[in-house]
């Protein structure tokens, strides 16, 4: 698949490198497994002197020689000595970047936890005493975001206050869904769009995977999902478990839930039989695969909660995946399926509301966009929007099929909202697939 968007993050890149030339730049990269990382990296760097090393979980020795062949390959200069700790090789790159500028792209960089936590206190010494000197491009890239996190933004860890930029890497947006989509399957349908986002949450990996596949309808796409030996049914586990940790069971639980309409904190502990408050703070702070929706215009403070996963993937996947991990393991695939085409109306429901609200969001067009409920979960809204400055109102219902609206009940939800924005044009909207 050929290289798509990423137009901002390839242009601050470029004015990273241009910078480094005249003095040392540390920059890190965090973003959810398969999002693109590396391919980003490897295009932003490909015409540079750069050398590009992967922390692997092995013996820092055999790390560090076979870091040592990597930069001789890479950079084509002559490295003498025999390094035995990274710390030994960091130094000798920064005192060679005082002479040769180049760009050095350290990727899974968290995994030096596992290696030897000292190095990041190694390399901030290395850093602090040789940067002045140093035209180092430094890129320091990891997929495990709570570990990324804490070695930059813990005031506590070594390399606290270090970094000159930050990137967190993103899903695609629907725009450059549409457009790969025209690339390989010109005669998509809003059906065909929906399942896409729907499936792959704009996430680089798994768009490449369905690509590659020419798995382009809501059929095609549950098939290769749930073909033998696909890649998809381990992805859950294989992206979390390392952010997870021994309690990863317990946050599989909770996950599961929301992915199954359980969303409110009440809801998911009547179930489990256990207090998940810090579960729930983890998962939103810690490794921002949650967020919390309060009903818009609520007091921050506001107990009136519902949480959301924000990966679409993820979302598919706990629900009919881990959910029905039983068939799954027994290899019953037409039993899965199944009940992913019974539910699919239901479940991509849910998906296309939060597809219309990222399309409000990326047009611009509003100060504030979210969902509107008042107690005991009555007159939901779907989507409430709010220009302050043009004094606009929009209030939109989200169903799939156009006649299955109902101005009028819309219009009855919204009766108490609108009494506050009494010199405000109100202007009411029901979005179907056909506006997608």
């Amino acid at each position: 698949m050929k290289f798509y968007d990423r137009e901002k993050e390839l242009l601050l890149l470029e004015n990273i490198e241009r910078k480094s030339q005249q003095t040392a730049q540390m920059t890190f990269v965090v973003g959810r497994r398969r999002i693109g990382k590396t391919s980003l990296l490897v295009k932003a760097t490909e015409h540079l002197n750069s050398v590009y090393l992967f922390v692997a979980r092995k013996n820092e020795v055999l790390l560090c020689s076979e870091f040592v062949e990597e930069i001789k390959h890479q950079l084509n200069v002559d490295v003498f000595g025999n390094f035995t700790s990274f710390k030994e090789l960091f130094g000798y790159l920064m005192e060679l970047s005082k002479t040769i500028h180049f760009t050095l792209i350290i990727d899974e960089f968290q995994e030096f936890y596992s290696v030897n936590p000292v190095i990041y206190s190694d390399m901030q010494h290395a850093w602090d005493s040789r940067k002045n000197d140093s035209k180092i491009n430094l890129i320091l890239c990891g997929s495990i975001y709570a570990l990324m996190n804490r070695i930059f933004e813990n005031a506590k860890e070594p390399l606290f206050g270090r970094a000159t930029n930050r990137i967190h890497l993103k899903a695609f947006n629907n725009a450059t869904l549409k457009t790969i989509l025209s690339d390989h399957f010109p005669a998509y349908g809003t059906e065909d769009l929906l399942a896409f986002y729907m499936a792959t949450g704009g996430v680089a990996k798994y768009v490449e995977l369905l690509t590659e596949s020419d798995a382009f309808t809501l059929e095609s796409i549950i098939n290769e999902i749930f073909s033998d030996n696909s890649l998809f049914l381990d992805e859950g586990k294989n992206v979390l478990i390392d952010e997870f940790g021994k309690d990863y069971s317990n946050y599989f639980s909770i996950l599961s839930l929301i992915a199954s309409s359980k969303t409110s904190r009440i809801e998911m502990e009547s179930v489990l039989g256990m207090n998940i408050g810090g579960f729930l703070d983890r998962l939103e702070t810690d490794f921002g695969l949650i967020s919390k929706v309060r009903p818009i215009f609520a007091k921050p403070g506001s107990r009136s909660i519902k949480y959301q996963i924000n990966d679409n993937f993820l979302n598919f996947w706990f629900r009919f995946v881990y959910k029905y991990r039983g068939a799954v393991e027994i290899g019953n695939m037409n039993y899965v399926k199944e009940i992913v085409r019974r539910d699919y109306q239901t479940f991509s429901g849910r998906i296309l509301e939060k597809y219309f609200i990222e399309k409000m969001i990326s047009e611009e067009n509003f100060s504030m966009i979210g969902t509107y409920w008042e107690k005991a979960n009555l007159n939901e809204i779907d989507i409430v929007a709010v220009n302050d400055t043009e004094k606009r109102l929009v209030l939109a219902e989200v169903k799939r099929q156009r006649e299955s609206h109902h101005i009028g009940a819309l219009k009855q939800k919204a009766k108490g909202l609108v009494m506050k924005f009494n010199d405000y044009a109100i202007e009411y909207l029901c979005l179907s697939m056909d506006d997608m």
